[in-house]
C-alpha cells in the first residue's frame, strides 16, 4: 500500500525568504504553525517525544482514506543537494491492518504538486519477522507514472530496502541528490540505505515538500537544505 497521488495538498508559507538556488544552506525548525496553510489536512505545532514538531493529520471523516498529505514549502526551488529532517512516523489508532506509517520527503514537486519525486519510509515493516516485508522499509517513486507497485512489479527489489526503524521515534533521513542519481541515508548512517541511479523525472528542479499517508501520525521537525 502506498498511493502516490498528490490530491492532499497542504501548503507551506513562510515569511521568511526561501532558497535562493545558490543559497549554501537554509534551516526550518517545523517547531510552529505559524504561516502554515493547510488544505485537506489539519497543521499543528506541538511537542513530541521532547522537541517541538509540525504534526499533520487528516481533515475530521477522512481519517481512513487512502490519500496524501503534503506540506510544500512555497517558493522553494531545489535542484541539487542535501536535505536533511527529522521525521516520526507510526499507523494511527483505528488505521486498516495494512498501514505501516509510511512518512518522507517529495523533492522536485512541479505542476501544482502532480509531479514529484519522494522517499519515504515503512516503519513497522523494518522490525516484522517476515523478511520480505522488512526489505520493503524504504522506498523511492515518482508521480504520476511510477508509483510504488509499478516500480516493484517491474523492477523487484531495486527501488525499495531494508532498514532498521522503529515506529514512532525519530527518524533523521538526508537525502542526496544530483542529476538524475539521489540517495537516501538513515539516521546518520555512513553508507545508503537505497540508492537510486535513474529518477523518473531526469534531472530538474522544483519545490520540497513534507508528505505522509493519511493513515499515519506524522511529526516531522528540523529541515535543511545545503
Amino acid at each position: 500500500m502506498r498511493p502516490h497521488s498528490f490530491a492532499l495538498l497542504v501548503a507551506l508559507s513562510m515569511t521568511t525568504t526561501l532558497f535562493a538556488r545558490d543559497a549554501k544552506q537554509s534551516s526550518f525548525p517545523l517547531d510552529s504553525a505559524k504561516g502554515l496553510t493547510a488544505i485537506g489536512a489539519t497543521v499543528e505545532p506541538v511537542t513530541y517525544r521532547g522537541r517541538r514538531a509540525v504534526h499533520l493529520v487528516p481533515l475530521t471523516g477522512h481519517e481512513h482514506e487512502d490519500g496524501d498529505m503534503l506540506a510544500i514549502l512555497t517558493g522553494s526551488d531545489f535542484e541539487n543537494g542535501t536535505i536533511e529532517l527529522e521525521v516520526a512516523g507510526t499507523p494511527r489508532a483505528g488505521a486498516p491492518d495494512d498501514a505501516r506509517g509510511f512518512i518522507g520527503l517529495a523533492f522536485r514537486v512541479q505542476d501544482q504538486a502532480h509531479k514529484g519525486e519522494y522517499f519515504y519510509l515503512r516503519p513497522t515493516n523494518a522490525r516484522c519477522d517476515d523478511q520480505l516485508r522488512r526489505n520493503h522499509s524504504t522506498q523511492y517513486s515518482s508521480a504520476p507514472d511510477y508509483p510504488w507497485h509499478r516500480l516493484r512489479k517491474e523492477n523487484p527489489g531495486v527501488y525499495e530496502s531494508y532498514v532498521d526503524l522503529e515506529p514512532g521515534a525519530w527518524t533523521k533521513m538526508k537525502i542526496v541528490i544530483s542529476g538524475a542519481k539521489a540517495q537516501l541515508y538513515v539516521n546518520g548512517a555512513s553508507q545508503p540505505s537505497l540508492v537510486v541511479n535513474d529518477l523518473k523525472l531526469g534531472d530538474g528542479n522544483g519545490q520540497i515538500a513534507l508528505w505522509a499517508h493519511s493513515t499515519t501520525d506524522a511529526y516531522f521537525s528540523n529541515l535543511t537544505l545545503k
